[in-house]
């Protein structure tokens, strides 16, 4: 694995790289969305912004599991390159949507309805970014012929160890939910799902995908026997499947007339999604 490419003295985390590309990514993704529900949303700075958001997010709720490093040492841990945590960006990244969707008058539900494919195949890629990094997110040791040695990571596997490839499993977990929830959300359903639905079934799903595949990621077991993420797992998918029931119980209709780009005065009243 490569956890830097050096060009002279400049040296640039491939981790980054991948980010980068894992935003590209999601950006494409929503701007299909975007395009199939006639939506005018500038969608390169909803996914930016939301993009910024989850770094941070993901960063801070590394760095809060272990408050004496943070205290201990302040700044070598919050500008450190190692260390982010998917729930943290998720909350933030929520957040940060959440505003934008009332920016945009796309309205807050319908706006996380329609980023969750993007969400999904910005996670995944990402996690090849991990990957090619070796920051530590790969599994326990396996026999499997497609086990992995990662000796030059920024968490090196031991010498002449094999361990499962899990950022491997979780996108390809990922592209499924997306292709899934994308069919799900699309405009041409007979029977459109109430809004709000779409987000709950994104938390299920991915929080689902999260917990199962923690059991072989080498994470320690702090509470019950699981690991932070699995904790953190359980939350998601309690607060999706409530979202989901809440959702059905209002029936909310999720195509509505909304008017997209107020905030430059204009705009025009539009029919959208979630």
């Amino acid at each position: 694995m490569y956890p830097f490419i050096h060009l002279g003295s400049l040296t640039i985390g491939t981790f980054g790289i991948l980010l980068w590309f894992a935003a590209v990514c999601a950006c494409w993704a929503l701007y299909a969305n975007f395009k199939r529900w006639n939506i005018d949303a500038d969608a390169i700075s909803i996914v930016a912004i939301a993009t910024v958001a989850g770094v941070v997010g993901a960063k801070l709720w590394h760095d809060l599991q272990d408050p004496q490093i943070l205290i201990a040492h302040p700044i070598d841990t919050i500008f450190s390159r190692a260390g982010f945590a998917w729930f943290g960006g998720l909350l933030l990244g929520i957040a940060a949507l959440l505003w934008q969707g009332r920016t945009y008058g796309i309205g807050k539900l319908r706006m996380l309805d329609l980023c969750t494919v993007s969400a999904c195949i910005g996670y995944g890629v990402g996690r090849i970014g991990c990957l090619v990094s070796g920051d530590g997110d790969y599994g326990i040791p396996t026999k499997m012929p497609w086990g992995i040695a990662l000796p030059h990571g920024l968490v090196p596997t031991p010498p002449g160890v094999k361990v499962e490839p899990t950022p491997i499993y979780e996108l390809i977990v990922a592209l499924l939910i997306a292709w899934l929830l994308w069919r799900r959300g699309a405009p041409d359903r007979p029977k459109q799902l109430a809004l709000g639905q779409l987000t709950g079934e994104y938390l299920v799903l991915s929080g689902l995908a999260r917990f199962l595949v923690e059991f072989i990621r080498i994470n320690p077991k702090l509470y019950f026997g699981m690991s932070n993420a699995q904790v953190a797992s359980v939350g998601s998918m309690i607060a999706g499947a409530a979202l989901i029931w809440w959702a059905k119980k209002k029936d909310l209709p999720s195509e509505q007339p909304v008017r997209v780009g107020a905030q430059s005065g204009g705009g025009k009243e539009i029919h959208s999604p979630h």
